[in-house]
């Protein structure tokens, strides 16, 4: 192989024009550009958007004469002499204006990065049909993944964008469903993600990465090599200048920024190369002086555990990272005396998050200290990560996050902090990366993997007496999230039930797969999978109905977990069965008529709960927010929280703006910065609207006390914010003495206030108070199958999702339909092969055809431990989908699937041993 060629700009001849949003633009690109390039480093059009840069995700869909086309597809000189809009040009005619604005009716865009595409979709669709159904919506957006919103409310805004309802909105106190308060610079392409924010002049990072699962490595000339391509920097271990480890849990971090001499997994960094934007553009890295040596690879936990397998980390024995256990009674002698015991073993693939920006972000020397700008759940972890491997204090190292673009638990973990960190650090100049969807999919973490084994016993009648569960989890070459998993498995494998005699284990192992981390829910929907299943085998053998069975079985106000924790309120499982039975008779009547009319094509329904502990597992977990007033009475929020498209950053203020007395609309909001913020934890673990929500609950209310103590006001007195701020006490008004020495943030006026919840860590048992409150759920699925091909098609979806309090009921249920959108993918499609899946083309993710219609029916059995009786929900919005999807079919078919995804071609296997053994 010959080495790169060197960069060089294409000749004036090859200059083009055309019109760019209404105006005339010339460039000289060189051969072969995207026009998505073009547009975003050349032209600054930073509201297209790039997923993918294959067609496969849309993100970056503009108008070429008035059609829809995904720009990094189409050649920059093809636009020559033509008309293209994107959403910046767009947005403004009266198409673009009424559709924005139902979007953010409808809470059409979550995470914000998928919006511009579909906006710019929609845009041409109305421009023909102004009034267009559903039918025309999905085919006009078909080409535009989300993995946010599940798709049903984009329907919703592009059907309804020729109305005109009032668009005053309410206060904001909890309850009023207000759009988004960043939906906004979302809907207007404005919001800043990760590959949007770096100055000009930024150096660009690449990264070299093992093609090989696990393999010895040697460099050869890096000096030379640099020297050759005009390179800034070489980076490799040796240039970190701290230590060469992270990990999201301490004292499981065994993870390097780059390892020594052995990669662990493929798409492992090994080194990275810094440059100018036209080297490292041109940079051929199939010539970067590097030679591997493949070693044999633990590709599953079973080899990972053989005699023979190789160690990954010292002190880890037969790979096994760690094992979480939970056991209350006496679970084998219960089994033993039981009517009935049923039993089934249970497998799951890594399912890769598919959010639809890959991670990108940038950093810079400001004086002494550095600075990273990028997308992340996690501000102040990222800080406390990447100091020690910069080898700064910690106050010398500045997290400002960008908009994220989708998380899902992902974005805990480093990604580019550290190589951007490193490349400033050591050439003193801004150093940007953002990786290409096929480095975001080989290198980033995973779903865990899951091979279960469970058996569950009850009586004659449906009581569930005991259960036996155990769960091997890939964890991949590196911990991550992976004690997590082991620990949280055990407590959640019971479902939400009173199960008094119980026994269950969680192990993690290491492979040589990429590290399986955080993935909404922790490993629960892989264990609830197993748990809902059995159940059904339990419901059928004893002829009781479904939804009947697990209502008898529920768990009260009053009884124990099998942790053996008791709440005296908030246990809202039964709720959600009881607001499900008339919707569950009305789909078993229907399937009954359908299936009579239609033989081949069978309608199943199906039914599955779910439950999630909110926040960390029997550990602190606390969340601090800051507010103030300024000498002119202006109110600043200083929130911490990271906003990944659930709605954090709305519904905090409505807490907190509740609490105070003051509309919304008052408030001036001061996102994450680790410089300006405190630190209200990650985005994670459902943990936000309860821990933060108590957190600005609280400063609400301290703010309110001191401005009322001011004045000398009772309790029920009224705040009024202006350009005076003023309280009214009965029939007299007080103005608020706002003179006075003013701290550093400005403030006047300031509070700080902490919330942790109340728990208690598990003893060896798994005895104790893992989580101060849970969220319950129950999910009805209608779907046809055809027993010739084995396809499913989802016809309805309905879940019910007790939420304690409904803070915003639109946020709400966007949230439901996405988390429903994600368990149909991890039902039905989405498996990760590594080496083989590693793009959006290979790796299917339900598109805007696939997700059907979704009823929500809000429950509220309010916790006392929540803010207002909150609780919350990112996580349990996926939880039972699968297992549900998993029932239906086999009300259907009478087929088992035991083995996901249940793809046609397993279903219809299915269904061909049933018809063979019959």
């Amino acid at each position: 192989m010959s080495e790169a060629t060197a960069y060089a700009p294409a000749d004036d001849d090859d200059a083009i024009s055309f019109e760019l949003n209404g105006r005339p633009v010339s460039l000289t690109p060189p051969s072969g550009q995207r026009l998505t390039t073009a547009l975003r480093d050349v032209l600054g059009a930073q509201d297209v958007k790039v997923g993918c840069n294959a067609g496969d995700c849309g993100a970056c869909t503009v108008l070429l004469d008035g059609d829809p086309v995904c720009a990094c597809l189409v050649a920059t000189h093809q636009a020559e002499g033509r008309k293209v809009e994107t959403l910046a040009g767009l947005k403004e005619s009266p198409e673009g204006s009424a559709l924005r604005q139902s979007f953010l009716r409808h809470g059409a865009a979550q995470c914000g990065i998928c919006t511009p595409g579909a906006l710019v979709s929609g845009i041409a669709l109305l421009r023909q049909t102004p009034a267009p159904n559903e039918a025309a919506a999905q085919e006009a957006l078909a080409g535009v993944l989300c993995r946010c919103t599940g798709y049903r409310q984009i329907i919703a805004a592009v059907c309804d964008a020729a109305s005109s309802p009032d668009t005053a909105q309410p206060a904001g106190t909890i309850g009023d469903p207000i759009i988004r308060l960043d939906g906004r610079a979302k809907v207007d392409g404005t919001e800043a993600f990760g590959d949007d924010v770096a100055p000009d002049a930024a150096l660009i990072v690449k990264v070299v990465r093992s093609p090989h699962p696990h393999a010895r490595f040697a460099f050869g000339d890096l000096k030379a090599y640099a020297a050759r391509h005009r390179l800034a920097a070489v980076l490799t271990e040796a240039d970190i200048p701290g230590k060469n480890v992270f990990g999201v849990i301490p004292p499981y971090a065994d993870q390097p920024v780059f390892p020594k001499a052995t990669a662990l997994f493929r798409g492992e960094a090994v080194a990275a190369v810094v440059g100018e934007a036209e080297i490292i553009e041109n940079l051929d890295l199939a010539h970067f002086p590097i030679t591997f040596e493949p070693l044999p690879a633990a590709q599953t936990p079973a080899d990972a555990q053989a005699a023979n397998a190789p160690e990954l980390h010292a002190g880890r024995a037969r790979n096994v990272m760690c094992t979480g256990r939970v056991c209350r009674g006496d679970a084998a002698s219960a089994l033993a005396s039981a009517h009935i015991t049923v039993s089934g073993r249970f497998t799951t693939p890594f399912v890769e998050h598919a959010y639809i920006e890959p991670e990108a972000g940038f950093a810079r020397k400001v004086g002494d200290r550095i600075e990273i700008h990028a997308s992340t759940q996690s501000p102040v972890m990222d800080q406390e990560a990447l100091a020690p491997i910069l080898g700064l204090p910690l106050d010398k190292v500045r997290i400002v996050p960008t908009a994220c673009g989708g998380g899902f638990g992902a974005k805990l973990d480093l990604s580019v902090q550290p190589f951007v960190a490193l490349a400033a650090l050591i050439t003193g100049r801004p150093a940007k990366l953002a990786y290409t969807r096929s480095e975001s999919m080989q290198s980033t973490t995973k779903r865990h993997p899951s091979d279960m084994t469970a058996t569950i016993g009850a009586t004659a009648d449906g009581t569930v007496t005991a259960m036996r569960f155990e769960g091997e989890f890939d964890t991949g070459a590196y911990a991550s999230w992976g004690p997590t998993v082991a620990v949280r498995v055990p407590v959640h494998a019971s479902g939400p039930y009173n199960i008094p005699d119980y026994e269950a284990t969680g192990t993690g192992v290491h492979t040589h797969n990429p590290p399986s981390g955080a993935f909404r829910g922790f490993g629960v929907p892989q264990s609830t999978v197993a748990q809902e299943s059995l159940f059904e085998d339990l419901a059928t053998a004893l002829n009781i109905d479904p939804l009947e069975f697990r209502r008898r079985n529920a768990l009260q106000n009053g009884e124990a977990t099998v942790c053996g924790q008791v709440f005296e309120n908030g246990v809202g499982i039964s709720a959600c069965l009881d607001a499900l039975e008339p919707h569950w008779k009305r789909a078993r009547a229907e399937a009954d008529a359908h299936n009579e009319a239609s033989p081949g094509v069978r309608r199943g329904v199906g039914i599955a709960s779910g439950w999630y502990g909110c926040g960390n597992t029997g550990i602190a977990n606390p969340s601090t927010i800051k507010a103030g007033v300024t000498a002119d009475g202006t109110i600043i929020l200083h929130q911490g929280a990271t906003d990944i498209g659930q709605g954090s950053g709305t519904v905090i203020p409505q807490v907190f703006a509740t609490a105070l007395g003051v509309p919304v609309s008052a408030l001036t909001l001061k996102g994450p910065d680790t410089d300006i913020t405190p630190d209200a934890g990650k985005t994670s673990g459902s943990r936000q609207t309860f821990v933060s929500g108590n957190a600005a609950r609280l400063a609400g209310a301290a703010l309110r006390a001191e401005l009322l103590r001011r004045t000398n006001a009772g309790a029920d007195a009224t705040i009024t914010p202006g350009a005076t701020l003023t309280v009214r006490d009965g029939s007299t008004t007080h103005t608020i003495d706002l003179s006075g020495p003013v701290d550093a943030d400005g403030f006047v006026v300031t509070v700080s206030e902490t919330y942790d919840p109340p728990t208690t860590p598990l003893d060896e048992n798994g005895q104790g108070a893992p989580y101060a409150l849970y969220g319950y759920a129950a999910h009805i699925v209608e779907l046809n199958v055809d027993t010739a091909l084995g396809t499913v098609e989802l016809v309805k979806v309905t879940a019910a999702h007790d939420v304690g309090k409904a803070i915003n009921p639109l946020l709400i249920e966007g949230q439901v339909t996405g988390g429903i959108a994600q368990g149909m993918g991890m039902a039905l499609m989405e498996a990760f092969i590594p080496g083989v899946t590693e793009n959006l083309h290979d790796y299917l993710i339900p598109t805007i055809g696939d997700v059907p219609p979704v009823e929500t029916l809000i429950i509220e059995e309010p916790d006392e431990n929540g803010p207002y009786g909150a609780k919350g929900l990112g996580e349990h919005a996926l939880i039972p989908t699968a297992p549900a999807i998993l029932n239906a079919i086999r009300h259907a078919t009478g087929a088992r699937i035991t083995d996901l995804p249940a793809t046609p071609d397993r279903v219809r296997a299915a269904i061909k041993a049933l018809e063979k053994a019959e």
